[in-house]
């Protein structure tokens, strides 16, 4: 072989093994298989928040508390030993000396008046923390889902803006032909360019909001969720609601809530008792048993506590302020549920009455008149500012429809909420 003829071998083995290694790497990015983001459906994301939110974790912790308080108050109180050792020392002649011991035994009494009552308002409270570990995970299970449907609600804008971002291309290579013929005057590329412009603003817009209802979504549900990740789209029925006057019924019965205010209210009261008995003396039996040299005694009685100088008055008052607190609050979180349950029961009168007018004629409407205006400015009977206006109402009475839906969807999820037990 020539030296000229090995000078180009060389040069063309390495290509030749870069042009394979190019192949071999193509072949493994396409076989390599594409990782999915993972979907999760409503029911999963409840359950996934319900085991491992911290805060249903801490309400929990409330409730051991509270069961361990009603422990607390159930025990008696521990009995006192007290044991001396001495020496007697003899001052008289008949006296004899020698060593001195003695053991005494005191039992004070739990009074059934007091064990009662603070047997009671620990109970009581332990109600309430049952209470509030409900509400924690009803409060929860509301946001859960409202943030799952603002997801469905902000990619069905989504997929809205980019079916109108093609419309508009579509719309603007139409007017562009439209303009270099002639048939149009320039100032139509002019608006199509701008609302161009408006549709791709709006796609970009609509994905970020699409990626901020996902994040507050991972952030109710919590940690365990990827930070790529999809929901199936299921849409619950939509049940029949009983009058507002039931439904307000149902909810002052059923409301946890209102249940924990009705328990601190019992507390308190439980408490108050408790204070007042404390009045009674306390009562402590005794026995004991002394020896000295001497004599062996055995002696036993009763201590009794006599409350002359504090007859507790402060705690008996202070235990009565705060059970007036807990009476008002009560009285106004009756008033307040009221109010929320009309409230979201209007909203949710107002969204239907929204979606089926804007089903039933106002998106037909908008549809029909668009693809008359568009007829109409392609025969060149209509300028594009009329069908550029007819595209722009039934864009808008769509997106009404979409955050109707919505509306009508977080006024449902209130008032079950609102109606659990």
């Amino acid at each position: 072989m020539s030296g000229n003829d090995q000078s180009l071998a060389a040069p063309r083995a390495v290509a030749s093994l870069l042009r394979l290694t190019l192949c071999v790497g193509a072949l493994f990015c396409i076989g390599a298989p594409v990782q999915a983001q993972e979907k999760y459906s409503l029911s999963q994301l409840v359950g996934l928040a319900q085991e491992q939110h911290p805060r249903l974790r801490a309400a929990a912790e409330g409730v051991n508390g509270a069961v361990a308080a009603i422990d607390t108050a159930r025990a008696y109180p521990n009995p006192e030993v007290e044991w001396a050792n001495g020496s007697q020392r003899a001052r008289v002649p008949t006296a004899i000396a020698g060593n001195t011991h003695g053991v005494t035994l005191a039992q004070r009494l739990d009074l059934p008046g007091q064990r009662n009552a603070r047997i009671s308002a620990a109970t009581a409270s332990l109600t309430a923390e049952q209470a509030q570990l409900r509400l924690s995970r009803q409060e929860l299970v509301r946001m859960v889902k409202l943030r799952y449907y603002d997801v469905l609600r902000r990619e069905s804008e989504l997929d809205a803006a980019e079916q109108d971002l093609k419309t508009s291309e579509q719309v603007r290579e139409r007017v562009s032909v439209r303009v270099s013929t002639g048939e149009a005057p320039r100032y139509d590329i002019i608006r199509a360019d701008a609302e161009l412009l408006n549709a791709q603003k709006q796609a970009q817009s609509a994905r970020l909001r699409v990626e901020q209802a996902k994040a507050a979504l991972r952030n109710s549900v919590g940690n365990v969720l990827p930070l790529n990740f999809d929901v199936n789209a299921e849409i619950e029925p939509l049940p029949e609601l009983p009058p507002l006057a039931t439904l307000e019924t149902q909810v002052l019965e059923r409301n946890a809530g209102l249940a924990r205010a009705r328990a601190l209210t019992l507390r308190g009261r439980e408490q108050l008792g408790l204070e007042r008995a404390l009045r009674t003396p306390a009562v402590t039996l005794r026995a004991g048993y002394d020896e000295d040299p001497e004599v062996r005694s055995t002696r036993f009685g009763v201590t009794v506590t006599i409350p002359i100088w504090d007859r507790r008055r402060g705690p008996v008052a202070e235990a009565t302020a705060q059970l007036s607190r807990l009476q008002f609050e009560q009285e106004q979180a009756e008033f307040d549920l009221r109010q929320q349950v009309s409230n979201a029961y209007q909203q949710y009168q107002i969204g239907s009455n929204q979606v089926s007018a804007l089903e039933s004629g106002i998106i037909r409407q908008a549809e029909a008149a668009l693809r008359v205006a568009e007829a109409a400015y392609r025969f060149g009977e209509r300028g594009i500012l009329d069908y550029l206006d007819a595209q722009r109402v039934y864009r808008s009475a769509r997106n009404e429809l979409i955050s109707a839906r919505f509306e009508r969807r977080a006024a449902l999820i209130d008032i079950q909420t609102l109606n659990q037990e």
